[in-house]
């Protein structure tokens, strides 16, 4: 959904009837309400409204906590309509005093708030067609006011290093994973709000995210095995196709939650984000340890079972996403980049049961080269992917585990490709070439997340004013100065509103006054995960350390030095 904000035209002075019913016709499609006839020069209308100084909408953002405005009229107002048709309100409806005055033989009506406003809140104007001129005409139409008020720079919470701060945002993000998994089988719910839903991949995050727990002292080592052990029965007992789980659970049951109509089966790219958790989960395990011995036995039997060589829907030279018992290739959904879902190449090219070959990704997710774009966005080269370089999420969720830092093919070097990409993101937010309230250098990161009005993949093609924390605390490993700001401002400055039990919220859309309450597990994933690599690149260095993914990555023409 696109906003758009429309210029007001103030009447001119001249005796030109014509010239002025003309304008009077733009004011009334644009500005109000009103009857799309021409006006009769005897019409009572609204020419201008000033708040605090400033014109040229009806929409007011960044206002100050005192309002004062002035609302110019055609015609000298009957001052005994006022009160009745002009209210001022918060964004729930409460109506506020106001103090009201006149100005130039009263047709300028004067509001001025009686006390001060909240920051980063919406107040609405309405002048209603109750209100009457004082020969009797009523206002041609109703109009309403947008304004929205400065954000309070003043910190929310008390100052501690990045370093503290950096782990309290992995601790309470651990806690989506950990204290708040679904208690049968340990998985994590798809959002907070999911019930018995579990997701596959999400979840695959949350077994990176263990590990971090156990080495950031969140929970002990042997808390995290019996966590895994418990994950590992669900997925060991649940539906599986082809040995691909599909994209949601029942946490209960194990029985699959279909996706969409025909998305009831396998989701190899869901599938592909577990067993690269899984992976990483292997090579941390201790093999002198006999219990953990036996997770590492029950692991590579999972990932052996996974059968990607099926998913070329019949030796295509390309995987695809979905494969359903009841409605078999219906989906017909291709993977192909760039995009979040290189990683499914990269593990379906380690199985040594059911592997793919170097002609299946370059044909298949490279597209013969059709996903090199080299151009440059603010003198920024963006090797790969669509202009603007997409949503945030195409350079985190393949790079929990795959290490982007020497990698490179004859396409790209992929860590060239995930600085570029965010600091494009970055650039784009911080230019704010659609005047966002909000969007600055501290206050950045487009990717998929919640919305106002549901769920999108924001990127700068694709920008609605919302902005994802996520975004920008995930890209820390390749933006650390840019991500630490923002994190700061996210923290600091916004905590009274983004900080919860489980840290950041999801997103928020200041142009709306609009503040998520969920947590998904997505977007929390990448924040603990991402952070780890950028302090220790611990999740990097276990998952590069297994000698399938070295040999994976050779046959699929990478280069790892």
């Amino acid at each position: 959904m696109k906003r758009s904000s429309y210029r007001k035209r103030s009447y001119p002075n001249s005796g030109l009837v014509l010239f002025g019913s003309i304008i009077i016709l733009l004011v009334s499609i644009v500005s109000c309400k009103k009857d799309e006839t021409t006006p009769s020069p005897e019409e009572f209308y609204i020419k201008k409204i000033y708040v605090n100084n400033q014109t040229g909408t009806y929409d007011f953002y960044n206002t100050s906590l005192s309002v004062d405005c002035q609302i110019i009229f055609s015609a000298p107002v009957d001052t005994s309509s006022v009160r009745k048709s002009i209210i001022f309100s918060t964004k729930g409806g409460i109506t506020l005093p106001l103090n009201i005055s006149y100005e130039k033989k009263d047709s300028v009506i004067r509001l001025q708030t009686k006390s001060q406003l909240n920051p980063l809140s919406r107040y609405n104007l309405s002048i209603k067609t109750a209100l009457g001129s004082k020969r009797g005409n009523s206002l041609n139409g109703e109009c309403k006011v947008k304004i929205i008020t400065q954000i309070d720079s003043t910190d929310k919470f008390p100052r501690i290093s990045d370093n503290e701060l950096l782990t309290k945002i992995q601790q309470f993000t651990f806690k989506y994973f950990y204290d708040y998994a679904h208690p049968s089988c340990g998985m994590a719910r798809e959002r907070n709000t999911s019930g018995d839903v579990v997701t596959t991949g999400g979840s695959g995050f949350g077994v990176m995210a263990l590990i971090v727990g156990i080495e950031r002292g969140f929970i002990t080592r042997s808390q995290g095995i019996v966590r895994l052990d418990k994950i590992l029965t669900f997925l060991e007992t649940c539906d599986r196709f082809h040995g691909a789980w599909p994209h949601w659970l029942n946490g209960v049951t194990g029985k699959t939650v279909p996706f969409t109509q025909y998305d009831d089966g396998g989701d190899l790219v869901e599938t592909s984000y577990m067993v690269q958790g899984l992976i990483t989960m292997r090579q941390y395990l201790n093999s002198g340890d006999a219990t953990e011995n036996a997770l590492i036995s029950r692991i590579n039997s999972l990932c052996n079972a996974v059968e990607y060589d099926w998913f070329r829907n019949g030796g295509q030279n390309s995987l695809f996403w979905h494969w359903s018992s009841t409605y078999g290739w219906q989906m017909n959904f291709r993977i192909e980049g760039y995009n979040e879902t290189l990683i499914t190449y990269v593990i379906a090219s380690t199985s040594t049961t059911h592997p793919i070959t170097k002609e299946v990704y370059q044909q298949g997710y490279a597209r013969s080269g059709a996903i090199v774009n080299g151009n440059s966005y603010y003198g920024i080269k963006l090797p790969l992917g669509e202009p603007y370089g997409g949503p945030l999420f195409f350079s985190q969720y393949t790079y929990l585990g795959l290490d982007p830092r020497n990698l490179s093919d004859i396409y790209a070097n992929y860590w060239e490709q995930n600085v570029n990409h965010s600091l494009i993101n970055f650039t784009y937010c911080k230019t704010n070439q659609r005047n966002y309230m909000g969007y600055s250098e501290d206050c950045w990161g487009l990717t998929a997340s919640d919305n106002p009005w549901g769920y999108s993949a924001h990127s700068p093609t694709n920008d609605l004013g919302v902005i994802s924390p996520t975004a920008a605390v995930s890209a820390i490993a390749f933006t650390p100065t840019q991500s630490l700001n923002a994190i700061r401002f996210f923290y600091y400055t916004l905590g009274d509103k983004l900080w919860g039990d489980c840290g950041f919220y999801d997103a928020f859309d200041i142009n709306e006054t609009w503040w998520a309450s969920s947590y998904l597990s997505i977007d929390q994933g990448p924040e603990i995960c991402m952070i780890e690599n950028y302090r220790t690149a611990l999740l990097w260095n276990l998952f590069m350390s297994a000698p399938e993914v070295q040999a994976g990555l050779t046959k699929l023409g990478f280069s790892y030095k």
